[in-house]
Order: structure tokens, then C-alpha cells, then sequence
């Protein structure tokens, strides 16, 4: 499955480790994850050669190929909230994962759109499942 994977660029990296934890878990399940360089670290650097543009049609273009998006929200990101909104209203469904305790939006938490699934965790082992699960019920 191809997977558009989301998280926190410009709004923080504190969460980097799980974002890795994430791509690897959906890569070792056989996912193509077309954002992985996302979970990387230096991230911010390397998207900075990028206009706002290309930046843009990229990441819609990659959206428009993807089966579903996984995002994680714990860290809250105008951009992110862009690509759940810009996903659901193709059509494909979303997956928003944040760690128990952490303020999400309530643009986010309130959707009642039946594509969209928030989800939290204790522990980022557990997403495997929680991503699992999701995927299989595509």
C-alpha cells in the first residue's frame, strides 16, 4: 500500500524518534511510505532547497497517490492539519495518531468524517498495532 506519512516539519522535532519508529514499522510491513524522508533527521534543512511551491504540489501530488495518510499530531503543525483536510476531502482515509496527554486540535479530534480515525498511545511500540488494524480495514 502507499502510504503518505505526515508529521511535524517546521513546528518542532521533539517527536523524531517516533516518527521513526512509525516509518519503519509501515516499511517493515511491505508499505511503500512515499513521505519517509519526512522522519528523518535534518529534515527542515533539505526541504529548505524546496520553494513553498514545489513544496506544495509535491506533497498534493503524493497525497493524490497514496492509499491512506498516517499522521502523527502530537506536535501541532499548520501543514499537517492541510494534508488531513486535503486527504479526507479526496476521499482517503486517515489515520491521526498523538501521545496520551497531548493537546490535539479540535478541528482534528471533533471531525466526525467516517474516513477519519484519531487515535492515542502510551508507548509508540504500540502504534504497530493501532497502524495495523487501521490498514486492515482498508
Amino acid at each position: 500500500m502507499n502510504i503518505y506519512f505526515a508529521c511535524s516539519i517546521t513546528g518542532g522535532r521533539e517527536f523524531e524518534s517516533v516518527y521513526q519508529v512509525l516509518v519503519r514499522a509501515l516499511a517493515e510491513e511491505g508499505h511503500q511510505v512515499l513521505t519517509a524522508h519526512l522522519a528523518g533527521s535534518g529534515v527542515g534543512v533539505s526541504k529548505a532547497v524546496l520553494s513553498p511551491r514545489e513544496v506544495y504540489m509535491r506533497d498534493v501530488n503524493w497525497i493524490r497517490a497514496s492509499d491512506a495518510l498516517i499522521a502523527e499530531i502530537s506536535v501541532p503543525s499548520h501543514g499537517v492539519g492541510y494534508e488531513i483536510g486535503f486527504a479526507l476531502g479526496s476521499g482517503k482515509p486517515v489515520l491521526a495518531l498523538y501521545q496520551q496527554g497531548r493537546k490535539v486540535s479540535k478541528m482534528i479530534s471533533g471531525n466526525p468524517d467516517t474516513y477519519l480515525q484519531v487515535q492515542a498511545y502510551d508507548d509508540p511500540v504500540e502504534t504497530t498495532q493501532i497502524i495495523r488494524d487501521f490498514l486492515g480495514r482498508i
